[in-house]
């Protein structure tokens, strides 16, 4: 539990570094006179490290594991938001965005793996527990960037490096523990899960999931992205009480995710999985429409319950999750 403990702490510090990025668009927007669409860049480039990278970085370490990735992208993180502390020109921005994608994209697949290896069978405690971290850091960065940068201006930016610093230090202490443990996560070469689904079905179960992720964070990325402005424009409200709505909106993120596998367990993930996305429909559309106290509210209910879990498959296996190795079925939403 310690190791889980400390992969959380360290996901926790990874996506609040993430979330001071879209914090203070509104501050570079009006500090460089940028468009909404080189705000789009940003976000564009910075998901593209972060989130593109990570398929590959995964599918490589799973066959050659490189503990040491997980400081060196720490030290990645940490460089870009030093340069993001001291940019003066649009292309400066890319590159601290970028930099700040990397150390996430090699971040995810590492940690999550020893949180997986640490759990001692226990895999939907320890991918919750993870997950929840990350999830909680999403949320309080808006709070600290509106406290720390926006009364005092982007070069405070350089005080999110004292997190990056002490991540590094977290996560050098967890490579040598993956280090030492390695020989537990070695993939069976040929091994099959017998999950009891056609191939055709299992291709069909992962497209669904990937139209439905993709169109999960398509929404995500869009209001992380232009939330801020949006509050600011229709309501007049200053930028930091502006971080105060995207909070909620990002702590409702959190919740959800915890609250999403004791839901899933109870009632099925199917049905948690399909209201996810069209149970937020009619609030999102009725957004534009409302004054402030009920964006508040549908902010948070903009984010209903997903699970992200593991547990033992049966045999008639069930639409809707990934078949992964050792016989469990993945389910991260």
């Amino acid at each position: 539990m310690r190791v889980i403990g400390a992969c959380a702490l360290a996901h926790l510090i990874n996506d609040l570094i993430q979330a001071v990025l879209p914090s203070i668009y509104p501050v570079l927007k009006a500090s460089y006179g940028l468009t909404f669409t080189q705000v789009g860049l940003i976000t564009l480039t910075f998901q593209l490290t972060a989130s593109l990278l990570q398929p590959w970085v995964g599918y490589h370490t799973d066959r050659h594991p490189k503990p040491w990735l997980l400081p060196v992208g720490s030290v990645c993180t940490l460089v870009g938001i030093l340069l993001l502390a001291s940019v003066g020109t649009f292309p400066t921005i890319l590159m601290a965005s970028a930099l700040v994608g990397v150390g996430s994209s090699t971040f995810h697949p590492e940690a999550s793996r020893i949180a997986r290896l640490a759990s001692g069978g226990r895999y939907g405690l320890a991918q919750s527990t993870f997950q929840v971290g990350g999830n909680a850091g999403s949320a309080f960065g808006p709070l600290l960037a509106a406290a720390i940068i926006i009364p005092y201006g982007q070069g405070h930016v350089a005080w999110f490096g004292l997190f990056a610093t002490f991540a590094i230090a977290v996560l050098y202490g967890l490579s040598r523990w993956y280090r030492n443990h390695l020989n537990l996560f070695r993939l069976k070469v040929g091994s099959v899960a017998t999950h009891g689904l056609s191939r055709r079905r299992v291709m069909l179960a992962l497209v669904v999931l990937a139209v439905l992720v993709f169109s999960k964070y398509f929404y995500m990325a869009s209001l992380t992205s232009y939330f801020t402005f949006y509050l600011i424009e229709k309501f007049g409200l200053s930028v930091a009480n502006s971080q105060l709505y995207l909070f909620l909106f990002l702590g409702a993120v959190a919740a959800g995710t915890f609250f999403g596998g004791p839901i899933g367990d109870r009632i099925g993930r199917k049905k948690v999985i399909w209201f996810s996305i069209l149970g937020a429909a009619p609030f999102t559309l009725a957004l534009p429409y409302v004054g402030l106290f009920w964006t508040g509210v549908l902010s948070m209910v903009l984010r209903p319950p997903w699970s992200c879990s593991s547990r033992p498959m049966r045999a008639s296996g069930e639409s809707g999750c990934a078949p992964s190795e050792g016989g469990q079925q993945l389910c991260c939403l």
